[in-house]
């Protein structure tokens, strides 16, 4: 059996890339707040995370060819628009409180996924060792 950080960490691998995009995203959101006609983007982490993971028995889709599976809507890097709550004349729909809250829930759930995976390599060195350290 082989080891690979996908079975030692579980799927917390896949998901703290994820978090980082979302950052990223959510940084160039408020980033352009004040942008004329900019639409706000945001990653669907749920959906992202399942077709990085497969279905729910766990089994990743196989395609032949790029564009077999239709994406509905979203784009293939997992960005969608966000729909707005209140868009502002200039066509921004970019909330700065709505993305500041989202900035802050993302670094919590980024932060609880490396603390997963800081945990288990705690419990891995203590296997190999036999002692804490």
């Amino acid at each position: 059996m082989t080891l690979t950080p996908d079975n030692l960490f579980g799927i917390h691998t896949r998901a703290l890339d994820l978090w980082q995009r979302r950052t990223e995203v959510l940084a160039n959101n408020l980033a352009n707040a004040d942008t004329p006609g900019y639409l706000a983007r945001d990653v669907d982490f749920r959906k992202v995370l399942a077709a990085a993971g497969g279905g729910p028995d766990g089994l990743p889709l196989q395609t032949t060819t790029p564009g077999q599976i239709s994406t509905a809507g979203q784009a293939a890097d997992g960005l969608a628009y966000r729909v707005p709550t209140q868009p502002s004349m200039d066509g921004n729909t970019v909330d700065a409180q709505a993305e500041q809250a989202a900035f802050a829930a993302n670094g919590v759930h980024y932060q609880a996924s490396l603390s997963f995976i800081t945990a288990q390599i705690r419990m891995l060195r203590t296997a190999i060792t036999g002692a804490s350290s």
